[in-house]
């Protein structure tokens, strides 16, 4: 099948990009990371683009696009976004003086959204996908005379993306391999075809979330295809700034040009990638921007024979409520948090002996919920819902286990005795 011609992107465009981006992004740091390089047995790098301004990398397309419309920014800007790139459309409208109004899922997150009016945009909650968004702010645009910011399938926010690939070749000389998360592939394109022009023995990777992952099927056909299922495919990933139902026109062919490898990591893999680089590197990364770190610890990667390998960190935005269960998550897996269930005999004293068995072992009681009706329990007895916090998978068993040698029916990890 005859590909579609690659838009107009290259290392002349993103250099040129590059001054516009500079005016409102800064040139974000690198973190050694001693896990991810003692799992592929090499150096590995975190590319923080999570402490990029506004939360991510997006910064840098929507600063290029404005650059790109000259006076007839003017007429003020439309965007369609999940969170991140309405954020950054916002702030760059902001500092350009000019009107934003974005459009934003009835689901999209509610950090996200107020984050988003108080960069000055006007927001609209409104659809069940980025598409409809999508749909919502083209008419809008064609309506008010308003320029449409594409989040990704704009040549002149590839460019600005590609901006980040610049600064990865001059900050790390021995550069081999870079992990990128993988949306609408506006941040892909970028990266790949400004490395591609400056480094091209340097592998680029892209990572996708596996709830959504068009890219496969799409590069197969030479077109963009959709997701089959959802449209409210945010929904079903924690990586809600890459759950994108299909890729660009623009992006797609420069996807398969400049990207050598595609993979996916599953939703376990994300969340434990996430708590990783918060409890080892102190960084607060969001789901999105955390899948390269996935792709590492997944052992999907296969680590050059020498050189650094850089892992893009796209951005930072999660909400508090998405990152409180993903801890706790980690936390059980760990063996750090334990639940446990006890029917025990419904006398008094019975719940103090439990509670003094738990203590001495040297668990520490978060909560405790005595309860009587709802549960298939016998006449004289009741249950006792527990949930501790443990050093290790060897002391919750010790805890377990001093619970039952005391004469306890207890199990772990159910909430109810069915």
């Amino acid at each position: 099948m005859n590909r579609p011609a690659a838009a107009e992107v290259g290392l002349e465009q993103i250099e040129a990009a590059r001054a516009a981006v500079e005016r409102v992004a800064v040139v974000t740091p690198l973190f050694n990371s001693r896990r991810l390089s003692e799992q592929v047995g090499g150096r590995v790098l975190l590319k923080a683009e999570n402490l990029q301004r506004t939360g991510s990398f997006k910064i840098r397309g929507a600063a290029a696009k404005l650059a790109s419309l000259g006076r007839d920014a003017a007429a003020g800007i439309v965007a369609a976004s999940a969170g991140n790139h309405g954020q950054a459309a916002a702030f760059a409208a902001r500092e350009a003086g000019v009107a934003c109004e974005v459009f934003m899922p009835d689901g999209a997150s509610i950090a996200k959204a107020e984050a988003t009016i108080a960069y000055g945009a006007t927001v609209h909650l409104g659809g069940d996908s980025i598409d409809e968004c999508l749909r919502l702010a083209s008419a809008r645009a064609a309506e008010t005379g308003a320029h449409l910011v594409h989040p990704f399938d704009d040549p002149a926010v590839v460019a600005g993306q590609g901006s980040l690939g610049l600064e990865l070749v001059e900050q790390v000389p021995d550069l081999a391999l870079v992990l990128v998360p993988l949306g609408g592939g506006g941040l892909a394109a970028g990266i790949g075809c400004a490395i591609a022009g400056l480094r091209p023995d340097v592998r680029v990777i892209g990572v996708q979330a596996a709830a959504c992952a068009p890219f496969a099927a799409s590069l197969e056909a030479g077109e963009p295809v959709a997701v089959v299922g959802s449209e409210a495919m945010a929904l079903v990933t924690i990586a809600d700034g890459i759950a994108v139902k299909r890729p660009g026109a623009v992006t797609l062919p420069l996807v398969e040009r400049y990207v050598h490898e595609v993979v996916a990591v599953d939703e376990e893999q994300i969340a434990e990638a996430m708590v990783l680089l918060l409890e080892r590197s102190k960084l607060v990364v969001e789901g999105a921007g955390a899948v390269g770190a996935a792709a590492i610890l997944a052992g999907l990667v296969t680590p050059p024979a020498s050189g650094t390998t850089v892992v893009v960190l796209s951005g930072g935005n999660v909400d508090t409520g998405l990152l409180a269960p993903v801890i706790r998550r980690h936390e059980t897996n760990a063996g750090r948090r334990m639940v446990l269930f006890a029917r025990i005999a419904d006398q008094p004293g019975n719940l103090a002996r439990l509670l003094t068995c738990i203590g001495s072992s040297g668990a520490n009681l978060v909560t405790v919920e005595h309860l009587r009706e709802g549960y298939d329990l016998n006449v004289r007895e009741t249950a006792v819902h527990l949930v501790l916090e443990t050093r290790n998978r060897e002391h919750a068993a010790a805890v377990l286990k001093a619970a039952r040698d005391a004469g306890f029916a207890v199990e772990a990890g159910r909430r109810s005795p069915a």
